[in-house]
């Protein structure tokens, strides 16, 4: 049955691959033909609102359909850095449609280097290359722009993707310091199931699976408080959640 499972698992990772493909092909010429003709930041907002549908379709026609809570803490007129955790290449397409209107993603810089899927990866999120303290500083720069734009920033604190034996890692303080230094509150996004659909340890694999995300109440920095008690405040609520909320 397990071996089964397997080759399963790698036939389906061929469907969830080729309609990947099909439908960014789709998405791009819309896309491209705006982006001819309109400016930035109309450009980026559009962009924003094709890609949540692009990425809703691709969840559907792979058999993941997606719960989401607590969409109700997002106020409206009022911008978040929304954190997730991070189990699979999966989770992007979970958390990006499910945060109301518009909002961008703190991502690796490798990504953008990939034909066509580079151009689309370059406009949603704010790209940085970890190992480079200049690249660091200016997406943090780039991360406040967006929020003034009135976007989300919605950031992975993990760093990687989590293939370790712990329900969620250690957060890093990129995403804590960013809500210290804008004001800005955090809404902890709690996401499941999406290790299951694309385990971070098994290459070319997919298995269709029902996902979720439950956004938490906002978490906002308190007077005088520090990156690390704001991040281990966060860590310890999601952890808790995830944990008690998880199903096998």
């Amino acid at each position: 049955m397990k071996l089964i499972k397997e080759i399963l698992g790698r036939i389906l990772a061929l469907w969830a691959a080729l309609v990947f493909v099909g439908t960014m092909l789709v998405f791009l010429i819309p896309f491209i033909l705006y982006s001819y003709t309109h400016p930035d930041p109309t450009r980026n907002i559009r962009f924003l609102q094709m890609a949540r549908v692009w990425m809703s379709s691709f969840r559907t026609l792979i058999g993941c359909w997606l719960t989401i809570r607590g969409r109700e803490h997002f106020k409206k007129g009022q911008q978040y850095i929304v954190v997730c955790n991070h189990n699979s290449l999966m989770d992007i397409p979970v958390s990006s449609p499910a945060i109301p209107h518009g909002n961008k993603t703190i991502a690796k810089m490798e990504m953008a280097r990939i034909p066509l899927f580079g151009m689309i990866y370059r406009s949603g999120s704010v790209l940085v290359d970890r190992k480079n303290e200049k690249s660091r500083k200016d997406s943090f720069r780039k991360m406040i722009q967006a929020l003034n734009m009135g976007l989300h920033m919605c950031i992975y604190p993990e760093g990687t993707r989590n293939k370790s034996e712990l329900p969620i890692k250690a957060f890093h303080d990129g995403a804590f310091r960013l809500a210290l230094d804008t004001g800005h509150a955090i809404i902890p996004g709690v996401i499941f199931n999406t290790k299951k659909v694309l385990p971070a340890n098994k290459p070319f694999y997919f298995m269709p699976h029902r996902l979720a995300i439950h956004f938490l109440p906002p978490i906002a920095p308190e007077p005088g408080e520090s990156t690390e008690s704001l991040k281990n405040r966060v860590h310890a609520l999601m952890l808790e959640y995830y944990v008690a909320n998880d199903r096998p």
